[in-house]
């Protein structure tokens, strides 16, 4: 879910894999939505995001994810000292649809975004850009993007 960083001990990539494997399936959908959440791993990573839209679905199983919503606005800040990175952002969607297999994933969307993302992997301004490094590869053009994950 983290459109910040990944915070959790096992990322997305291929270790994130052998951790599903055996995930039961599970779907859901909502009309309105609206979170918040804010998160600080030691002294290496912190960041808070909040976000509310109207239409959500989402299912999962295995290894596979997908995920449809609605017109949606987000805001947030992420920092991190390993490797050396910053990102605020604020985000309009008008709506997207994504979806993953393991470490490969794959969103199609229309998207505002004000973010501005700086780190030794790569740049990226205004929700566009090309990220190497890191474990992944992944480039981003107005809220749509391909993402591989290797670790």
């Amino acid at each position: 879910k983290k459109d910040i960083y990944q915070h959790e001990l096992v990322g997305p990539g291929l270790l994130g894999c052998v951790k599903n494997v055996n995930r039961s399936g599970n779907a859901f959908a909502a009309g309105t939505f609206a979170g918040a959440d804010a998160f600080a791993d030691g002294l290496d990573k912190a960041g808070l995001d909040a976000t509310a839209g109207l239409g959500c679905a989402r299912a999962e199983w295995s290894v596979f994810d997908a995920e449809v919503k609605g017109p949606n606005a987000s805001v947030g800040a992420g920092a991190s000292l390993s490797p050396v990175s910053a990102k605020p952002f604020a985000r309009a969607e008008l709506a997207s649809a994504s979806a993953s297999a393991g470490p490969v994933k794959a969103k199609l969307g229309l998207a505002v975004d004000t973010g501005l993302g700086i780190s030794p992997s790569g740049v990226e301004v205004l929700g566009t850009g090309l990220s190497v490094g890191s474990g992944k590869i992944s480039v981003s053009l107005f809220g749509s993007g391909f993402e591989v994950s290797f670790w």
